[in-house]
Order: C-alpha cells, then structure tokens, then sequence
C-alpha cells in the first residue's frame, strides 16, 4: 500500500474521531467524573435568596457574630453572648462540596452559648457550613468555607 497525503489525512481524521469517541464516552460513563447539583431544589431556592442578603444584612449589624473553634471534640460554634442562648432557635447545615453523603442538617438547640459538632461527623477537608438563625423573630445568617 501506497502512503500518500490523501491516506495521511484519512488516517488522521480517524485518529482525531477516535480521540473525540473516547473522551466522550469515558466522560459520560465514569462516576470518577459524575458532577452534582449544591441543591437538588436549584431554581426553588434561588427564589429564596433575596431573603438570604436580608439575613446577611442582618447579622451586619452585629457587633459580634457567630464564631467558629475546632476542638478536639469537635466544631465548638459560639453565638453571641449578649443573646439569651434560650431565644435563639435555626438551623444549621454542613454541605461536603467533595461527597454528598456526608452533608448534614441540624436544628440549634442550645444548652449555653455554643454548639458543638461532634468530631465523628466531621471529615477532614472543607464544609461549607451555613447557619440560618433567629433571635426575637429577627433572622440571622453565618455562610463560610471552612477547613476541618
């Protein structure tokens, strides 16, 4: 068989389909690459997020905020002081960006002034953790990216 420019590009073109064929189906059929939604709710929460900036309005005004400590029992969150622990009612959620199973929602109940997270509940790495609160029917919220 004769090689000539007219096979080279033949070759070629087959070589490149081939290339593209792959890379699409190892795309499309390895969990490695399996991409998921924050929200399985999306667009219905995208709704809510004016009430979100008022919330971080809200806790603006503070003159201190929700602090975080890594223990070795765990996250320690601290409310403000100034608050009677006992009027402070939310939620708080823990989001995994790396592994959806190890997401987590909690309602605060405060026996003092701080909540801890025990550490079993918490893998090494980052969390996304997002506190919704309320004191006296004003309402709160703490977002950060932390590393545990």
């Amino acid at each position: 068989m004769k090689f000539n420019w007219g096979t080279g590009i033949v070759l070629a073109f087959i070589g490149f389909i081939s290339f593209i064929m792959y890379f699409i189906i190892t795309m499309n059929s390895g969990n490695k690459y399996d991409h998921d939604l924050v929200s399985e709710d999306y667009y219905a929460d995208e709704l809510q997020y004016q009430n979100d900036i008022n919330k971080l309005e809200n806790t603006k005004t503070l003159t201190t905020n929700v602090r975080y400590e890594r223990t070795d029992a765990g996250l320690l969150i601290t409310f403000p002081e100034r608050f009677d622990y006992k009027q402070i009612t939310g939620n708080m959620f823990l989001y995994r960006p790396s592994n959806k199973q190890l997401d987590f929602e909690t309602a605060i109940s405060l026996s003092n002034s701080n909540l801890l997270i025990p550490d079993n509940r918490l893998v090494d790495g980052r969390w996304n953790i997002k506190i919704d609160w309320e004191y006296h029917g004003k309402s709160y919220l703490f977002k950060e990216s932390i590393n545990y």
